[in-house]
């Protein structure tokens, strides 16, 4: 594949996308025409297929309920109960009562989930000690969602969370396992609402929620979002809107075309450092050291256009194309302790010392990226009889493009930039800062990455209450990585910025497996036991160095024994899940270099335990979600890199207990009150000697509604807690501290 040529300077860098808008139509105009070719059975003048209406009622939107039955996480609409993996799903009433504005607000009230603080915001999740997002292991709609962007809660219907690995769904990552978003989509309905959030730190969210029936088997439904706040200097600015049109719902041809734009010029909060291996109290949760100059901004805009054809009430194929644009520009002050002779008494910072006096320095941590993706993905699933025994079939092919770009920031020649400027602990959002806008941009890196998958997987119901599945996946990935000069020329120097300094290309084909037997009862029970298998490339992270260029991927592989029960006439449901999560040819170093040229595929690792959900209703006004995971057995079996994790020790990032728990009562037809725990054991920064603290912090809830109107009451953190939240060996990000937040919203 030819490569365009693009101008060093990133600015020029960035060549328009077609008008997604555009695109999304003219697609959904081709689908149109093959609609109007699309004629019904001889036998039935009736397009509208009853069936998948009545199915459609029967499942409870994500407003309705925490509880949720149905998903598309395990390709094609299946019913939880059917998918032999362990599944938590965050439902759009759970991100309503507790205000989760995030992904990163929705996965802490899930299990098994931690964050690395390495890159300030952007969403390093680790799940069960496995990384997600450099995996790229964050979906939308069940397409990969590359970009590092502040990804936003206002056009979710839920958040889905699959354990273990996955590969035979997903392609290449999915160790730990994947995390999927799932935008609203437009109703046979009119229905609109306005929220309006106010609280402390200046804080100020307004969201809209319209939903408009524009004929018979049509609806357009509009998201739009503006958040703002201070918070003692680390800023929100950010703003959203999402519209999409749908027809054809519910008949045999249906369409949707989508648009989605979100951008934010936020601060950035790059945490605390620890003091000798703790959190010290002389630190407010709330409190902001970085500089006013220090920003991170981006977004993300795409454009999706769908095409589902029914080809009878249980089988469908559905045909997404998404064209995407990520932007990233990161200005961030990494905050450590002075040297002795900059501290007061030229004594150096110790639990005895550190008080208000203490100076901080603020160092640069830049990171500038974009992304252009194309994504196209077409999923076959259906059911039909033979020999006896019922099948239901899952087949597909996913093509993806991406193009990655990588940014320096470099001082021109001739142009001095102060360093910036300390602080104390008792001055923290002091208004230091330098201009940065006297840095100059030059691309560094560029990624070319092309990928195809094909997939197919048959469960079959062999006798009464026995099912067995099987599935196979095959995947080729490939990417062209380059470099570029950054440096001014002079002295030694006399490479011009922007030529090419190397090109690396690697192609890698694997196979993916699911199998799993689940044994089904009744209509409220369902057992399974299961095994899977996923890789990970050396491309993942968009980038090859000499000795990755030369190795092939690492697997990993899943073996869960779980199952799901209903209680209380079917309105609450309990899973659980025994897990054994094995990455066995991890990437190492060879120590005694008879491999210089490429890693050695000797380093293992493994984590098992137990995952426990519950959802739903115990009786009609009390309402429980609760998410706990148990990991007992997690090692470093082999020695991975030089300079890693030790043979023998707990892997990084990986909690022996976690979860989340959070519960609602309906007092009267107006009153409503809930509250909740979130919690985690110690945990071990990666590449690090020590543990940060465990923490259990807790949330408050109280609605009052009029008719259509409701004002709800949410106190977050209610102790305000200082706990390390996000993790890094020199730094942490504290969790929230204790908000007071009240939303009014209305429906019409």
């Amino acid at each position: 594949m030819k490569r365009k040529k693009k101008p060093a300077a990133r600015a020029a860098a960035r060549p328009a996308l077609l008008p997604l808008g555009a695109l999304a139509a003219g697609f959904g105009l081709a689908f149109g025409s093959a609609h109007a070719q699309t004629t019904a059975p001889e036998d039935s003048k009736e397009t509208t297929l009853a069936p998948i209406k009545v199915k459609a009622q029967a499942e409870a939107t994500g407003k309705d309920s925490v509880r949720a039955t149905e998903t598309r996480i395990g390709k094609g609409q299946q019913e939880l109960r059917d998918i032999p993996q362990s599944i938590t799903v965050v439902t759009e009433r759970l991100i309503d009562d507790r205000n989760l504005d995030t992904m990163k607000d929705a996965l802490r009230n899930t299990a098994g989930i931690t964050f690395q603080a390495a890159e300030g915001q952007e969403e390093d999740v680790r799940l069960r000690g496995f990384a997600l997002q450099s995996t790229g292991d964050i979906f939308l709609d069940g397409m990969r969602d590359p970009g590092f962007y502040d990804r936003d809660s206002f056009n979710w219907d839920r958040l889905e969370v699959i354990r273990g690995s996955a590969s035979m769904l997903f392609g290449r990552g999915s160790t730990g396992g994947a995390v999927n978003q799932v935008n609203k989509q437009p109703m046979l309905i009119n229905q609109n609402e306005l929220s309006m959030t106010l609280g402390n730190g200046g804080y100020m969210r307004g969201t809209a929620d319209f939903n408009l029936k524009t004929g018979d088997d049509s609806a357009v439904r509009l998201n739009a979002l503006v958040n703002e706040a201070d918070n003692g200097g680390n800023r929100i600015d950010k703003q959203g809107i999402a519209p999409t049109f749908r027809w054809g719902i519910g008949t045999r041809d249906e369409f949707s075309v989508g648009l989605y734009h979100l951008q934010y010029r936020n601060g950035i909060n790059y945490g605390f450092p620890w003091l000798q291996n703790q959190v010290s109290e002389a630190f407010k949760p709330d409190a902001y050291y970085g500089a006013a100059s220090d920003t991170t901004a981006g977004g993300t805009t795409y454009g999706t256009a769908t095409h589902v054809h029914r080809f009878a009430a249980d089988s469908e194929l559905r045909t997404v194309l998404r064209i995407a644009r990520y932007e990233r520009d990161q200005r961030a002050s990494a905050i450590r302790f002075a040297a002795a002779a900059q501290q007061p008494g030229g004594v150096a910072v110790s639990p005895a010392t550190i008080g208000a006096g203490t100076v901080l320095t603020r160092g640069s941590q830049n990171k500038i990226q974009d992304m252009e993706s194309v994504y196209l993905q077409s999923d076959y699933s259906g059911g039909f009889e033979a020999f006896g025994m019922k099948h239901a079939v899952l087949s597909g092919i996913d093509l993806a493009l991406d193009d990655f770009n990588r940014y320096a920031t470099v001082t021109p020649a001739g142009v001095t930039i102060p360093a910036k400027p300390t602080t104390t602990i008792g001055t923290p959002d002091d208004g230091g800062a330098v201009d940065e806008a006297l840095r100059e941009v030059r691309r560094s890196q560029t990624f070319d990455a092309r990928a195809i998958g094909v997939y197919a997987q048959d469960m079959v119901e062999f006798a009464p209450m026995w099912k067995l599945l099987a599935g196979l996946r095959w995947d080729q990935f490939g990417g062209t990585y380059r470099t570029y000069a950054t440096a001014n020329l002079g002295g030694t120097n006399t490479t011009p910025p922007g030529t090419q300094t190397a090109e690396r290309e690697r192609t890698d084909s694997l196979w993916s497996r699911r199998f799993g037997v689940l044994f089904q009862p009744t209509e409220q029970q369902s057992y399974h036991l299961s095994y899977g298998t996923s890789f990970n490339t050396f491309g993942d992270a968009y980038s090859f160095d000499p000795q990755g260029t030369n190795t092939p991927p690492e697997a990993s592989r899943n073996v869960e024994l779980g199952g799901s029960i209903d209680w209380a006439q079917g309105r609450f449901t309990t899973r659980f899940a025994l897990f054994h999560a094995t990455k066995y040819n991890e990437r190492n170093t060879d120590q005694d270099s008879v491999s210089p040229d490429n890693y050695i595929l000797s380093g293992q690792r493994h984590a098992a335990g137990i995952d426990l959900d519950f959802a739903g209703r115990i009786t009609p006004a009390w309402e429980l979600f609760a998410a706990y995971e148990w990991i007992p057995s997690a090692k470093v079996d082999k020695g991975t890199l030089v300079g890693g994790e030790v043979e023998g020790s707990r892997p990084a990032m990986t909690p022996r207990h976690s979860g989340s728990f959070w519960t609602t009562y309906r007092l009267s037809p107006q009153w409503r009150v809930g509250g909740g725990l979130t919690a985690r054991s110690g945990t071990r920064p990666y590449l690090a000697a020590f543990y940060a603290p465990s923490f259990v912090t807790g949330d408050l809830m109280a609605e009052y509604k009029a008719g259509d109107l409701s004002f709800k009451l949410n106190v977050t953190n209610v102790t305000d807690k200082l706990y390390a939240d996000q993790l890094y060996r020199g730094h942490y990000v504290p969790g929230k501290a204790r908000t007071v937040q009240l939303t009014t919203s209305i429906r019409f």
